[in-house]
């Protein structure tokens, strides 16, 4: 059997990284070497990159927190601006050529009424607002700390750009969108980071210690799971009195789903930890005189915790779609605070899916968020794993 044959043999184990491989580099020993030298997050990356849809998930979800960042720079309004001439007007189209140049603008709208008393807006092209780029506006605060009033692009006065629409009070359905984006998706970030902490601690801690603690530990779990999920937002969101101020029923409503979103967590990693738990490493470190909290914190958690990041990944959109669900409800936020379930639950009637189906355009964006993060974590998933197949 020749050299190259032997290595052959070798990467027939290694199926994942032997795919990187060109033929000539199987008979490279270098090559085989830095396969065999790759740490357990080389080994994930190769694995998780090879995945398409999911970096295509991961990439929307980055354009989605990049922009909810980037709000008040990108919407052309603020939440405050109303245009009482453009009430529930459709969106608009952005032309990119004026006069053979390109220039893009925004034509006219002009307004009419049928024998149905029902708006109709004609765009009259006659009438042309080319749009400002990086122009001066309406104040705002840029990452909530430093005050300007510079936005990505914006009519000149006596004009509107509204790329979704505008609202039954004529604000525009953009804007509102991007700010609404920031609630919504700090609350699933907030929710997610809180359930971690309880989820990893209580859950490595049963299943490490076993016994009685483990039983403590299940039963409780199951007691909150037992529960349906909207009556027990219900109840505990009653608790929230209607007239506290935003930020604190914001952080109410984190809070409340932090309490329900734990569980699922603290059953994945227990059941990690009681595989883990006799491993050489715990062992070891156990028979040098380490004490349980060095052992679940220095040892057991970084273990698991490639497994944390994917069951977190998969957390993120039921923690949205649960804010969303409580401030459908009202049971959540309320205005003035503005948030995706907020936005839904302003035009909850047929009149708006009949006459008005633009307004329910942060649905779409709760979908395609939804979607972007089941991809990613179906990725991050299967690359936890990056010696199987």
């Amino acid at each position: 059997m020749s050299k190259s044959e032997e290595l052959f043999k070798l990467y027939e184990g290694l199926s994942d990284a032997r795919e990187d491989l060109t033929p000539e580099a199987l008979a490279d020993e270098k090559s085989l070497d830095a396969i065999f030298a790759a740490s357990q997050w080389q080994l994930m990356w190769r694995k998780f990159k090879r995945n398409k849809v999911a970096i295509l998930g991961g990439i929307v979800v980055l354009l989605f927190y990049l922009a909810a960042l980037l709000a008040g720079f990108i919407a052309p309004y603020t939440l405050e601006a109303r245009f009482v001439k453009y009430i529930h007007m459709p969106p608009q189209r952005i032309r990119f050529f004026n006069d053979g140049k390109v220039q893009p603008f925004v034509c006219g709208v002009d307004l009419t009424i049928d024998e149905n008393l029902r708006k109709h807006y004609i765009p009259n092209c006659d009438e042309r607002f080319p749009l400002r780029f990086f122009a001066h506006g309406e104040p705002y605060k840029l990452l909530g700390l430093l005050e300007t009033d510079i936005h990505l692009f914006q009519a000149p006065e006596g004009g509107i750009v509204s790329l979704l629409g505008t609202d039954r009070q004529g604000r525009d359905m953009f804007s509102r969108v991007l700010y609404g984006s920031q609630v919504s998706l700090t609350i699933g970030l907030l929710g997610v980071l809180m359930s971690l902490i309880l989820g990893s601690v209580l859950g490595v801690v049963s299943g490490y210690y076993g016994g009685w603690v483990d039983d403590l530990m299940q039963r409780l779990i199951e007691l909150v799971r037992s529960f349906p999920s909207i009556p027990l937002w219900m109840a505990l969101s009653a608790a929230v009195p209607p007239h506290w101020p935003p930020e604190r029923t914001y952080f109410a409503v984190t809070l409340i789903l932090s309490l329900i979103g734990w569980t699922w967590l603290a059953r994945q990693l227990r059941g990690k930890v009681l595989a883990l738990r006799h491993e050489d490493f715990v062992l070891a470190a156990k028979m040098t005189g380490a004490s349980d909290a060095w052992v679940i914190f220095r040892h057991l958690i970084p273990a698991t915790f490639s497994h944390i990041i994917v069951v977190s990944t998969l957390s993120m959109p039921s923690m949205i779609l649960a804010e969303t669900s409580l401030s459908f409800l009202g049971l959540g936020l309320r205005p003035p605070v503005t948030s995706w379930g907020v936005l839904l639950k302003e035009v909850q009637n047929i009149q708006s899916i009949a006459l008005y189906p633009w307004v329910f355009t942060p649905a779409v964006a709760i979908a395609l968020l939804i979607l972007a993060f089941n991809f990613l974590g179906d990725g991050l998933r299967d690359a936890a794993d990056p010696y199987t197949v």
